[in-house]
């Protein structure tokens, strides 16, 4: 049960975030002038994530690093939802650099996409709780890696909404690999195989297909990377689907 005294939550106003992310907020028209930016509290509460974890940001905490209160943030971000916002966006380079790749060549311009993408991920694990699979408020940064993603796919003249559902079965995988990693605990997996082998060893009879996988080496640490081989699997099915589409009927 809740503690009765727990204050409700605020309103949400989505338009201050949009603002804030932006760029377009009003700036304060009284108090003295401003001695901190948003994007300085956001650098210091990405600091924070990245030591401690998404969930240590608090208010508080951040405001205690810049020696001033938590009541004195909230002249630049309006609360905790919309500073995580803003650490998404600071962690976020403007735009993945492609250039690497061959004009025309989508698979090397979609799987160094990937690489940079699945980079970020790696350097802040928070970013899988802070940018959890919904509609929520995008910055500049954000959309010009959407944008970049769907402008690598042009080249496969695919739709707007099949280069849209490939690009989330690739921020899809990556987010699967990084979930993956957070959760890595080798003491655990040690303990999960023995464990496992037991049981399948008494009842082998009841997963033969299970039985027969583990011991070709299902889970035996993979030989490639699991980043290029997921990707290979994807870029391979849309190179099909194209190749489907441009054939006569």
């Amino acid at each position: 049960m809740a503690a009765r005294n727990k204050e409700p939550d605020k309103p949400r106003d989505p338009r201050a975030g949009l603002a804030l992310l932006w760029g377009e907020q009003d700036p304060p028209t009284r108090g003295p002038k401003p001695k901190l930016s948003p994007w300085q509290i956001a650098a210091a509460a990405v600091e924070l994530a990245d030591a401690e974890g998404l969930d240590a940001v608090s208010m508080n905490k951040v405001a205690s690093g810049f020696g001033v209160t938590a009541m004195a943030l909230y002249r630049y971000i309006p609360g905790k939802h919309e500073l995580v916002e803003l650490m998404v966006e600071q962690v976020l380079t403007e735009a993945p650099d492609l250039s690497g790749a061959a004009d025309g060549d989508w698979r090397a311009a979609v799987r160094e996409w990937t690489r940079q993408c699945a980079a970020v991920y790696a350097a802040h694990p928070w970013l899988l709780t802070a940018t959890a699979m919904r509609r929520q408020i995008m910055g500049p940064r954000q959309l010009r890696w959407l944008d970049s993603a769907l402008a690598a796919l042009e080249p496969t003249g695919l739709s707007g909404a099949q280069r849209h559902q490939i690009f989330l079965l690739l921020i899809g995988h990556v987010r699967n690999l990084a979930q993956q990693r957070r959760d890595h605990d080798e003491e655990h997996d040690r303990e999960w195989d023995r464990l496992t082998g037991e049981l399948l060893a008494r009842h082998a009879d009841d997963f033969p297909a299970l039985v027969k996988a583990v011991a070709d080496g299902a889970f035996d640490p993979p030989g490639t990377d699991p980043l290029d081989f997921g990707l290979d699997r994807i870029l391979d099915g849309v190179e099909a689907l194209t190749a489907a589409l441009a054939a006569p009927a």
